[in-house]
């Protein structure tokens, strides 16, 4: 199959749909809350009633398939709809195509039994609920390593006991249910040895143990520490099967870090234009800003770092929809972009000066978004050594070595 970078005509009508909604319907959302609803009262409000409208629009969980109301599309046809969600602070979330959510839909698509699809991912597609994935763990815990997993969870009477400490869980706060790793086998540092638990939200042994004051405010219901103190799930609360888990979560990881990058692209976009709206019409030193030499090559090198990043997205979606091992393009992919996007909406605050700092355009609010890209799903030093052992790898088997 090869590589198309143009858009079928339902595609095509879908994407302009998504811009025109963000546009008009998101954006000035976005703008009242001036891109956060980190402390807002009425969050879950605004979360239910904007999905609401893209349900009435025919816009909502279009990722999912039709049997969950959404519309199947593959990954390169994600990559232009997500990127105009991304437009938006609050587009993802009106999609139900914001982190981990999203992720943990295409897990359960795939994972999931027909049952744990009807209790989890059927609501959850709807928007009638939110999730959260607790991987990451305290030091010496899992975090760039999941190796180093520590949470346990062993055999009780009709079920498992899950123990350990979570944190910087994305959604944890009013979540549904989450999706859990823990040990079953082995010691932290083993390959092998996980596992994953449906965990409802209410059960006794999940607690929430504190809010993490992070730099991002847009990811909803923020970042939280959970403690698991003698949680104990049924044996359906499994994921898949037991021991399974790493490779279950390559299922996940691949196709999110790749989602964060076209989100996140999409918000790079939108810097880029509020900048370009700035220049076009602010003059200084006898001429518009735009007309300036040093104004002109930041313009061209974010529209650089934008087609690039977008060329590498829709390679790694063409690997992953053709069943290629995505694993060196969605590193790549995640590391560019995260730097590209950071770069672009700096770029974008230096050239609209001390306004670009202010909560006027909303670019320092974008600022504080994008730098954790950077860090979350594998940093990029992670990433980078992952991508350069592969490459030494793939030498030596050519027999160079």
């Amino acid at each position: 199959m090869a590589i198309r970078f143009d858009l079928e005509p339902e595609l095509a009508a879908l994407v302009q749909r998504t811009r025109e909604f963000i546009r008009d319907v998101v954006i000035p959302v976005e703008l009242a809350c001036k891109g956060s609803l980190h402390d807002a009262p009425d969050a879950e409000d605004i979360r239910r009633r904007l999905q609401a409208e893209a349900r009435a629009a025919g816009l909502l969980a279009p990722h999912v398939g039709e049997r969950w109301g959404g519309r199947g599309l593959d990954v390169r046809g994600q990559a232009s709809v997500f990127e105009e969600a991304g437009y938006s602070l609050l587009g993802p979330l009106a999609l139900n195509i914001s982190a981990p959510d999203e992720g943990n839909m295409h897990l359960l698509e795939r994972v999931a039994t027909p049952a744990q699809q009807q209790q989890y991912l059927a609501p959850l597609a709807a928007g009638q609920v939110r999730s959260c994935f607790a991987m990451t763990e305290p030091p010496p815990g899992a975090g760039s390593d999941p190796r180093a997993l520590t949470t346990a969870a062993a055999r009780v009477a009709g079920g498992w006991r899950i123990d350990g400490r979570k944190w910087f869980i994305t959604g944890a706060r009013g979540a549904a249910f989450a999706i859990v790793m823990a040990r079953t086998s082995g010691a932290p540092g083993d390959r092998g040895g996980a596992t994953m638990f449906l965990v409802a939200g209410d059960n006794p042994g999940m607690q929430i143990v504190r809010d993490l004051d992070t730099l991002d405010h847009a990811l909803f219901a923020g970042h939280s520490e959970v403690r698991f103190d003698h949680c104990v799930v049924a044996d359906d609360a499994i994921l898949g099967e037991v021991d399974r888990g790493f490779e279950y979560a390559q299922v996940r990881l691949a196709p999110a870090r790749l989602t964060h990058c076209m989100r996140w692209l999409g918000l790079a976009r939108r810097a880029h234009d509020l900048a370009l709206a700035h220049v076009t019409t602010r003059e200084a030193f006898g001429s518009r800003l735009a007309e300036l030499g040093m104004v002109q090559q930041q313009i061209a090198d974010n529209e650089i770092d934008l087609a690039a990043s977008r060329s590498l997205i829709l390679h790694t979606a063409w690997v992953l929809d053709t069943g290629g091992d995505a694993g060196t393009a969605s590193s790549i992919a995640k590391t560019f972009v995260s730097e590209a996007v950071g770069r672009i909406v700096d770029r974008a605050m230096q050239m609209t000066g001390a306004v670009g700092t202010s909560g006027d355009l909303l670019l320092s609010r974008y600022w504080r978004e994008v730098r954790p890209f950077r860090i979350y799903d594998g940093p990029s030093e992670t990433h980078r050594w992952s991508i350069a052992k592969r490459s030494v790898s793939s030498f030596k088997k050519r027999g160079h070595a």
